[in-house]
């Protein structure tokens, strides 16, 4: 296969793991850069930066050190003794990622469809041990619908929005000086957050293509499109009056601009949540299982029940606490990459 159809699968699977339930959702956008008007315009250049030249070196080093695993790549960076304490607190990020999706998924339940949350919850649950349970051959097929699809309901809510009245005046709004600080803060934890979660799938997909070329083409496709999702995300979600206030801010632009679209656009969310959801159960029972000697199903079924027990609290309060957290925590997995990657530029 020829690097460019190399590189544009891992951009696919790039951006897939990196959009999850609030990015989906809007949330996770609105929490990091939407509510710091015009610095979090900035904020997401800088992680754009980020995601492109970070996410390629990280491929870039799994495949220099032949790492099969994330395990192996955080032991080069850490040393052996830290690392496993970083993997520790990596699984108590699955499990703490696992809980916010569950909690989007009914928060979505309740927000936009006026139901119970618990029944989100509880229907995401079922689907979660029926896929479990029956395989996950179709999940990649779904992904590479759904992700499409959110892309291009993004682009076209955002040309719907920056066409409004008062769109500059919005955008171009500065926030108090109590929340500077976490407006120069945003652009680096992001990134650390994501791509400390992302390794779990990039690291053995790039030591498996074993390609540095196609590698370098899907971290700067992949980078350059998870930028672009996020640029028009926040140039539509800033013209949503009080958009703080909402659990799925953009469910709520797209049922006031396109209502006829409003059901799709519902159950793209939904799916994306659920791939997600999915993808970070996969990771916690593998880790687990390092651990402890247990049947797979079990292990699957007491994590879900764990995080099903907090997924009953805010969804905007767990996303505003954990994710936040979980940003700072992967700072130094960030600028450990970050400086081993420089050194292998200037040598």
């Amino acid at each position: 296969m020829k690097p460019w159809n190399k590189g544009c699968q891992i951009a696919a699977v790039y951006v897939g793991t990196v959009v999850g339930t609030g990015f989906a959702t809007g949330k996770e956008i609105v929490e990091f850069f939407s509510q710091y008007g015009i610095w979090g315009l900035f904020g997401i250049a800088m992680s754009g930066y980020f995601f492109i030249t970070l996410g390629t070196s990280l491929m870039i080093k799994a495949i220099d050190l032949k790492a099969r695993s994330y395990e192996e790549l955080n032991e080069h960076l850490f040393g052996r003794r830290v690392s496993k304490g970083i993997n520790l607190i990596m699984l108590v990020m699955l499990l703490g990622f696992c809980t916010v999706m569950l909690s989007g998924a009914g928060a979505l339940f309740e927000e936009q469809l006026g139901l119970p949350k618990m029944a989100g919850v509880v229907l995401t649950i079922i689907l979660l041990i029926m896929i479990m349970t029956l395989g996950t051959k179709g999940l990649v097929a779904v992904n590479t619908f759904i992700v499409p699809l959110l892309i291009g309901f993004t682009l076209l809510l955002m040309f719907y929005s920056v066409t409004g009245d008062g769109f500059m005046e919005h955008l171009l709004m500065v926030p108090n000086q109590d929340s500077i600080w976490k407006a120069f803060a945003s652009p680096f934890i992001y990134p650390a957050m994501n791509l400390a979660m992302a390794q779990a799938v990039l690291v053995p997909l790039a030591a498996e293509v074993n390609d540095k070329t196609a590698v370098r083409i899907g971290g700067i496709l992949g980078g350059s499109v998870l930028t672009l999702i996020l640029i028009s995300s926040n140039l539509t979600l800033v013209t949503l009056p009080d958009f703080t206030h909402y659990e799925i801010p953009m469910a709520a632009v797209m049922k006031g601009a396109m209502l006829s679209f409003y059901w799709i656009y519902i159950l793209v969310i939904f799916g994306e949540i659920f791939t997600s959801i999915v993808g970070n159960v996969y990771g916690a029972e593998k880790q687990i299982t390092t651990y402890i000697r247990a049947r797979r199903m079990y292990v699957i079924i007491a994590v879900v029940l764990f995080c099903a027990a907090f997924s009953s609290f805010s969804y905007s309060a767990l996303l505003g606490f954990l994710y936040p957290l979980f940003g700072y925590i992967s700072l130094a997995f960030f600028f450990l990459l970050w400086r081993k990657s420089a050194k292998r530029y200037r040598s």
